[in-house]
């Protein structure tokens, strides 16, 4: 098993999407006019508009929060750790390159999640990139492959790497057995799992912003109280990300650990994050306003969240004491705020990782949608075996957990990537209509323009419009 792990693994980051990745994202960012860059300010209201009624959704900021839950996970405590580790303080300057590019990407793929969305049996919103690979490129048997994937990825694998890193975190900081540890997420999980998407969602919007603030705040302390010395991390971050200073892993290990880390934090490009875009209800009513949202909560997860990871890792001058992963992290807070700090980190790892579990398990009832599974029998068996997944993720090896997540996300994103390239045309024109209108009233988006697409969208989602401002 390890060896065919490996072999994806190399396949996939050695030659496709270590490249891939910055490729789209470089070519999104230049053929949308640097939009993150641009309309950023535009990226903020539109989450903090008033949310729209629709049947069947939930409000942007709700699915900002539930994306962020899924996004804000082990990638920002361990994650950022093992990339410091293995690639050096010039892996935080990739990671950088991945969120600033992939915000566009990020922008790309959940417009077009929110486009091709329809409204399920149960009168719940449905999509995310099954839907536009079927519908908008008439390719209904790579949309099942895409289902798969996210479903192996997130319902399963993922939430067994979430487990770890508490797991961990739990018996360093506590001395709590990791198999106990395990069987108390799965039954937490169970309760809010079983409530259906609208309860993640409800539970993420409390959740998520208020672990991002807490640890936000401890982070902006940690600075603080190091503030001479923080000029000199980012020197060090710059100099090593191209070779300017010998570091562990050299340029290309900065590069592939950046590139990796980042991706597995902030998932643009991934194809994961357009699933919950998809059961917005967009405020403006138009899918570029969802897309601005999703690539907001990429700036959030990397530029703000693990920045902060990796500052206080830094400034504690413990890097390259052979620790890595969570333990490195908290041995770095510890080392700031004393034995508080790897109290700290645990409990930040738990809500960080329950939260994306959750959020994980949302993206694949998604997919299971999709693949027209969605039964009470087919949801129930997903239920019960991602919930399985966590006890076991908590048991297992560091290195086989999380090699297997990058085999599984490296499938979801090659497929999600062509996808998203193959209809880029849409995206700049929806991009154009959107700040078109914008100039002049509240952009809302008409079936009537887009022609092309009419007999692939659902029109009983998108003639529901809202009175303009």
């Amino acid at each position: 098993m390890a060896m065919i792990i490996d072999s994806l693994n190399t396949l996939f980051w050695g030659y496709i999407l270590i490249y891939g990745l910055l490729a789209v994202g470089v070519y999104f960012t230049l053929r949308l006019g640097f939009i993150q860059i641009r309309h950023f300010p535009e990226f903020i209201r539109t989450v903090f508009k008033a949310p729209q009624a629709d049947r069947g959704g939930i409000s942007p900021f709700q699915a900002l929060c539930t994306s962020l839950a899924s996004r804000v996970g082990t990638g920002n405590l361990a994650g950022v750790a093992v990339a410091l580790a293995l690639g050096g303080a010039g892996a935080i300057f990739w990671m950088w390159v991945v969120a600033l590019i992939g915000m566009a990407t990020a922008y790309a793929e959940s417009t077009l999640a929110q486009l091709y969305k329809v409204r399920d049996q149960h009168g719940q919103l449905r999509g995310g990139p099954a839907f536009y690979i079927s519908k908008g490129l008439k390719a209904p048997w790579a949309g099942a492959i895409f289902s798969l994937a996210l479903i192996l990825a997130f319902g399963l694998v993922f939430n067994a790497v979430q487990a770890n890193s508490i797991a961990g975190a739990m018996e360093g900081a506590f001395g709590i057995p990791k198999l106990a540890t395990g069987l108390l997420i799965m039954g937490l999980a169970a309760i809010v799992i079983f409530g259906g998407i609208r309860k993640i969602a409800r539970i993420a919007e409390v959740v998520v912003p208020f672990m991002a603030i807490a640890y936000l705040a401890l982070a902006l302390f940690v600075i603080a109280m190091n503030i001479t010395e923080v000029p000199a991390m980012f020197a060090l971050i710059f100099k090593s990300a191209f070779g300017l200073e010998q570091a562990a892993g050299g340029v290309a290990g900065a590069l592939l650990n950046g590139v990796k880390r980042g991706l597995f934090s902030n998932e643009a490009g991934m194809g994961s994050a357009p699933n919950i875009a998809a059961v917005a209800t967009p405020n403006p009513h138009h899918p570029s306003s969802q897309g601005m949202v999703q690539a907001l909560g990429v700036f959030i997860d990397t530029l703000l969240i693990c920045t902060a990871t990796a500052l206080m890792i830094l400034l504690s001058g413990v890097l390259g004491n052979g620790e890595s992963g969570i333990v490195l992290t908290q041995t770095a807070l510890s080392h700031h705020i004393g034995d508080t700090g790897q109290y700290f980190v645990a409990i930040a790892i738990f809500f960080f990782a329950f939260t994306s579990i959750i959020g994980n398990y949302s993206y694949a009832e998604n997919a299971l949608t999709y693949l027209k599974w969605a039964s009470k029998p087919g949801i129930f068996a997903l239920r019960v075996l991602a919930l399985a997944m966590i006890p076991w993720g908590a048991y297992e090896s560091v290195a086989m957990v999380f090699n297997a997540a990058d085999a599984a996300m490296g499938l979801m994103a090659t497929i999600n990537l062509v996808a998203i390239v193959l209809l880029s045309g849409l995206v700049v024109k929806l991009t154009k209509d959107y700040f078109t209108q914008n100039k002049t009233h509240t952009p809302v988006f008409n079936p009537d323009d887009f022609q092309e697409v009419q007999q692939d969208i659902d029109l009983s989602v998108w003639n529901e419009k809202p009175k303009q401002d």
